[in-house]
C-alpha cells in the first residue's frame, strides 16, 4: 500500500503542476471502454452511484482510468451487474451499501476505500432525494430527512475525503451535484430547493479553505434531467417530463451522460483555476424567471 500511494502521490502531484508529460485526452464517445489515461491512479468516490446519474458518472470516470468506489443505500445485489461490467472492462471498483446521512458510515466508506483502493481523490456527493409537497404540508420527517441526504450527506462525504487528501498532502476535486432549483423557487419541492441552496453555499466555503492545497470544490447545477431526481418525480405524473421538455429554451432534456460529462470537466486536471463555481447547465431555464 506504501508503493502504490507513493504512485498516486507523485501522479497527482504532476497532474496538479501541470507536468505529466501526456497531451490531455478530449472527452468524446459513448460505451463503456476505456478511452484515456487522465484519471490514471486516481479513485473517484460517487455517492448515489447506483442511479441514472451515478451510474454515468461512475462509468464516465471509469472510462477516462479512475478507479471507483460506489456508495448508495440499496444492498449490493442491486450493484452485482454494474460491478461484473466494471471488472470485465479491468477498472477496480468496490461497492458500500451506506446512507450518506449517517455521518459514522461515511467515515467507514472512506476508510474502506483508502485501504482498498488508495486515497479518493475525485469526490462526487450525488445522492439526493426529492419529497412532493406543499410548505404547509411537509411533514417535520420528510424535511429532515431530505436535508440530511442532500446536504448533510453531501458535507459528510467531502468532508471525510478532503480530511484524507489534506492527511496525505494530496491535492483533489471534489464536484457536488447541486441543481438549478438552487435560486429558482418551485412548487411542491420546498426541502429539495432549500438543500440545493445550501449545497452551493458550502460549495463555496469548501473551495475557499481548500484551494490553497490544490483541492478543488465546483458544482454541476442541471435543470429537466431525463433521470435521476426528474424521473423519479414524474413515476407519479408520467406526462410531466414532456411538460418539462416544452418548458425548456433549447427543447431538450439533459441526460445522465451529459451531466457526467461535465463532471470529468470539473475533475480535469488543465482545470488549475475553476473553484467555487457552478456550472449551470439547464438548458435556458433560468433566463426565464
Amino acid at each position: 500500500m506504501n508503493e502504490a500511494l507513493n504512485n498516486q502521490k507523485v501522479a497527482l502531484i504532476r497532474r496538479r503542476n501541470g507536468s505529466d508529460g501526456e497531451a490531455v485526452a478530449p472527452f468524446a464517445g459513448n460505451g463503456h471502454a476505456q478511452t484515456s489515461d487522465l484519471f490514471k491512479n486516481q479513485i473517484a468516490m460517487v455517492s448515489g452511484g447506483l442511479g441514472d446519474i451515478g451510474v454515468a458518472i461512475v462509468w464516465e470516470l471509469a472510462r477516462h482510468g479512475a478507479a471507483v468506489a460506489i456508495g448508495d443505500v440499496r444492498s449490493i445485489s442491486y450493484a452485482r451487474n454494474l460491478l461484473a461490467d466494471l471488472k470485465g472492462q479491468k477498472v477496480p471498483s468496490l461497492y458500500q451499501e451506506v446512507d450518506v446521512a449517517d455521518a459514522d458510515a461515511v467515515q467507514s466508506w472512506v476508510e474502506k476505500t483508502e485501504q482498498e483502493l488508495g486515497v479518493p481523490s475525485l469526490i462526487v456527493p450525488n445522492a439526493a432525494t426529492a419529497t412532493t409537497a406543499s410548505c404547509h404540508q411537509i411533514t417535520a420527517e420528510a424535511w429532515s430527512r431530505e436535508l440530511r441526504v442532500n446536504l448533510d450527506g453531501a458535507f459528510y462525504l467531502a468532508q471525510a475525503a478532503t480530511k484524507r487528501l489534506l492527511h496525505h498532502k494530496l491535492p483533489g476535486r471534489i464536484v457536488f451535484l447541486g441543481s438549478w432549483a438552487a435560486n429558482t423557487a418551485h412548487r411542491h419541492l420546498p426541502a429539495y430547493c432549500v438543500s440545493k441552496a445550501g449545497l452551493r453555499m458550502l460549495c463555496k466555503c469548501m473551495a475557499l479553505e481548500l484551494a490553497p492545497h490544490g483541492i478543488l470544490v465546483n458544482e454541476v447545477a442541471p435543470g429537466f434531467v431525463d433521470g435521476g431526481v426528474s424521473r423519479r418525480l414524474s413515476q407519479k405524473d408520467p406526462a410531466s417530463l414532456e411538460r418539462s421538455r416544452a418548458k425548456v429554451p433549447v427543447l431538450k432534456l439533459i441526460t445522465p451522460q451529459e451531466v457526467a460529462q461535465q463532471v470529468v470537466h470539473l475533475c480535469h486536471p488543465a482545470n488549475q483555476h475553476m473553484t467555487g463555481s457552478t456550472l449551470l447547465m439547464d438548458g435556458g431555464l433560468s433566463l426565464l424567471s
